[in-house]
């Protein structure tokens, strides 16, 4: 499936999260954040969730208590659309998928947390805002990335964060402590190795084909997307996204078979 979910902090699991239990609802949400747009009909929600052996009755009632949440929307006709924080979610899996940088000068952003006193789930929000556009943290407060990528943080956070952008010395030495770039890359290698091993060809690959998407997906969404200078030689994240591309498509053509005819 394209952009099978991922898990992110403070939402809760989603299909593919490691060592955790594909719940209906995680199913449903991971297949629905696959879609573009992210729109599904019932019969095949159901399908999807009888690949992990969860029955019609428990994938129509998680579909019932996703929309009184806010996290889908249905038009009546039995069709399923992504909402809210889900919706969300899914353009920033997508932005991950994609990869796309711009030019760099040298120039990083800089963002200040300038308030004192923040009750802990305001402190926790905002920590996801500013992990959402793959700013990392350097110590308390300050957080930093290469201006590469655009970074665009919700209006929560107006008062609260100054975004500024400075020419920092010794880039590359800063990038290794920001984040721990030979572990992201050990992972994407372990990722190639499975995707190489995994034909998605036949039904059989379709319940581990949907675990294994969704591992890809959330390492995606962990790279730091670091501009050519500062990565580290032969960085896998270019590779993992064109291998993952070729056997998503292989992928979704076996889903689209299977799902005419079972």
């Amino acid at each position: 499936m394209a952009q099978v979910g991922n898990t992110e902090p403070g939402h809760g699991p989603v299909a593919g999260a490691p060592g955790r239990p594909l719940t209906a609802r995680s199913v449903l949400a991971s297949a629905l954040l696959g879609m573009d747009p992210p729109e599904l009909p019932v019969a095949q929600l159901v399908r999807l969730t009888g690949l992990f052996g969860i029955s019609e009755n428990r994938a129509r009632v998680a579909l019932s208590r996703m929309v009184a949440a806010g996290e889908a929307t249905t038009d009546g006709t039995g069709r399923y659309r992504l909402a809210g924080r889900l919706a969300a979610r899914q353009s920033r899996q997508s932005a991950s998928r994609a990869g796309t940088m711009a030019a760099y000068d040298g120039t990083w952003w800089v963002a200040v947390v300038t308030t004192t006193g923040s009750t802990a789930e305001v402190r926790s929000a905002r920590r996801r805002a500013l992990t959402y556009a793959r700013l990392a943290e350097l110590r308390e407060g300050v957080w930093m990335r290469p201006a590469n990528v655009a970074v665009l943080l919700p209006d929560f956070l107006d008062g609260d964060v100054e975004l500024m952008q400075a020419q920092p010395d010794g880039a590359d030495r800063l990038a290794h402590r920001l984040w721990d770039l030979d572990a992201w890359a050990d992972r994407a290698g372990e990722l190639l190795g499975r995707l190489r091993a995994l034909a998605p060809d036949g039904p059989d690959a379709l319940a581990p084909g949907f675990v294994l998407s969704a591992a890809v997906l959330r390492h995606l969404q962990a790279d730091p997307l670091l501009p050519a200078e500062l990565q580290p030689r032969e960085w896998p994240g270019a590779r993992l996204r064109e291998t993952y591309d070729g056997w998503d498509a292989r992928y979704r053509a076996t889903l689209r078979t299977w799902s005419r005819h079972s």
